[in-house]
């Protein structure tokens, strides 16, 4: 099984505003960068989106590494908030649906594709990959400037 590090992160101007997300894929001595955005969305939603996105580009199940600043996307996995809210009929408690479920099910169903853990980076620590995706997701919000 190969193992593929996925640095990630999602920007917005606003929340909700116009969004980017960048993400970095690296198999060896391969890498790949992504990067997508949107017109009207929110941090969170770019964050879920670099993941699924790189997740997406994987060809074959791989044993692979996330790096995100996201606390909301790694504490809703790691903690298995993610896969509660969807065994409750996405709602978060007995008053409060979940927010994205529609990414959530996508991230989901990759998770289950690949060997998955998540590292937490501080972000604008200085962490060159995680840097490197913001700048990336900067550049893709400022598109709907």
């Amino acid at each position: 099984m190969k193992t593929v590090d996925i640095y990630s992160d999602g920007a917005c101007s606003g929340n909700p505003g116009p969004g980017g997300w960048g993400a970095i894929l690296r198999y060896g001595k391969y890498e790949r960068q992504m990067s997508g955005g949107e017109k009207q969305t929110t941090n969170n939603r770019m964050e879920l989106l670099a993941i699924i996105s790189a997740l997406k580009a994987l060809n074959e199940p791989c044993k692979v590494f996330i790096h995100s600043d996201s606390k909301y996307v790694i504490d809703a996995v790691v903690l298995g908030w993610a896969k509660k809210w969807k065994a409750n009929g996405w709602m978060r408690n007995k008053k409060d649906r979940a927010l994205n479920v529609d990414l959530w099910e996508q991230l989901l169903e990759l998770l289950d594709k690949h060997e998955v853990e998540f590292e937490w980076i501080k972000g604008h620590s200085g962490h060159p990959e995680n840097e490197k995706c913001d700048q990336l997701a900067v550049q893709e919000s400022r598109k709907f400037l």
